[in-house]
């Protein structure tokens, strides 16, 4: 009998991402699953409910409709109390569980006894390269940051040669070089800005100056060893981090546009741009916070508002910003859970083998346990 995957409309508020496409419907098929999808699943993505049964789908009315019998349930953010009460006993879930923070669902889906995975452990190995959902989401993040900036502030990007005069180049500083920020400067240097970056990790600086951006940093010994074994950022010393504010604010001052990505998991976003660094600004300057769901980066960036400061100046705090280019980041997602769901249905099988690497580091909950080192403590 063929796996059931099942496909629920996301209920988080403001979420308009989908966890499977026409594409993605076909590749599952192909796996030997059948897969069931409720009733305006991708409308926030722009895919009618007829794209899914063209493609092979089972369209269903309502939740208790689609999950019937589900093996597997796929979403984008976790799923709801209702949506986890109508699952069957062992039912498998992969989404972005946001397992560190949420420890409501967490528990909800041990207590229904459901093997949940969650998406943001997938390990970053390069086997696991197809899978990396923090990767495919944070690089279009990392665009769409650019894009409000630039819709926030009032002076065009690139520097223009008119007759009756010069228009400047934007300066724009990104604070972060990972997915998000790589995709930020590319972004940013396509529209014609000056653009400089930094990041305490070595390896960025060559991948900053790789686009066409100048590296901003205080590049001592410390610098020179601040990078885990995973490729993300350590946490640098109070004395190092006395020294980069030194240079971060005499930098900021003179920019227009500043964006912040600095995310460290299972920790509250770093505290990069303070409110001095934000009065120094000119007014009509822009700032955008990428970490503000975790806490921000940005000292008095607000969840879900642009907030103006008494001298002028913008802070963007959307909290999904690949949500606001949902068309592609649903693509990008759902053939992410294609691949991870490869590692579990074998010719129309489904085996969840927990000593396999990849899905050993991403389950969080199994045979009525919460399993996931990280999340237990």
């Amino acid at each position: 009998m063929a796996v059931a995957i099942a496909v629920t409309r996301e209920r988080r508020e403001g979420e308009t991402r989908c966890a499977v496409t026409p594409e993605t419907v076909k590749k599952l098929i192909a796996l030997g699953a059948t897969v069931s999808v409720e009733a305006g699943t991708g409308l926030g993505s722009s895919i009618p409910d007829n794209d899914y049964a063209d493609a092979g789908a089972s369209v269903k009315p309502d939740l208790s409709a689609v999950l019937a019998g589900a093996d597997v349930l796929l979403k984008v953010r976790g799923p709801t109390a209702s949506e986890i009460s109508a699952l069957k006993p062992r039912a498998v879930v992969v989404s972005l569980l946001d397992a560190w923070r949420d420890k409501a669902t967490v528990e909800a889906l041990r207590g229904a006894n459901a093997t949940a995975f969650a998406m943001e452990f997938v390990p970053r190995i390069t086997r696991a390269q197809v899978m990396d959902v923090l990767s495919s989401q944070a690089n279009l993040a990392g665009y769409r940051a650019v894009i409000e900036a630039a819709y926030a502030y009032g002076k065009g990007f690139p520097m223009m040669m008119t007759a009756a005069g010069t228009v400047a180049a934007a300066k724009t500083f990104v604070m972060g070089a990972g997915v998000a920020g790589l995709q930020a400067i590319a972004t940013a240097r396509r529209l014609g800005a000056v653009v400089t970056a930094t990041d305490v990790r070595p390896a960025a600086k060559e991948q900053v100056e790789s686009l066409g951006a100048k590296f901003v940093a205080v590049e001592d010994e410390e610098f020179k060893a601040a990078e885990t074994a995973g490729g993300y950022a350590k946490a640098m010393s109070a004395e190092y981090q006395a020294k980069q504010d030194e240079l971060t604010a005499a930098h900021i001052v003179k920019q227009d546009v500043v964006i912040t990505t600095a995310l460290i998991p299972g920790r509250p976003a770093p505290n990069l741009v303070t409110a001095a660094h934000v009065a120094s600004m000119k007014p009509g300057s822009v700032i955008v916070d990428l970490a503000v769901e975790a806490g921000g980066n940005v000292e008095g960036s607000k969840p879900n508002e642009v907030v103006t400061t008494a001298n002028g100046v913008k802070i963007v705090g959307w909290t999904n910003l690949p949500g606001r280019i949902a068309a592609d980041a649903s693509a990008l997602y759902a053939r992410n859970l294609v691949a991870f769901l490869g590692l579990m249905i074998k010719d129309g099988v489904l085996s969840v083998d927990l000593d396999e690497e990849i899905l050993q580091a991403a389950v969080v909950t199994h045979g009525g346990a919460v399993v996931h080192e990280g999340v237990r403590g």
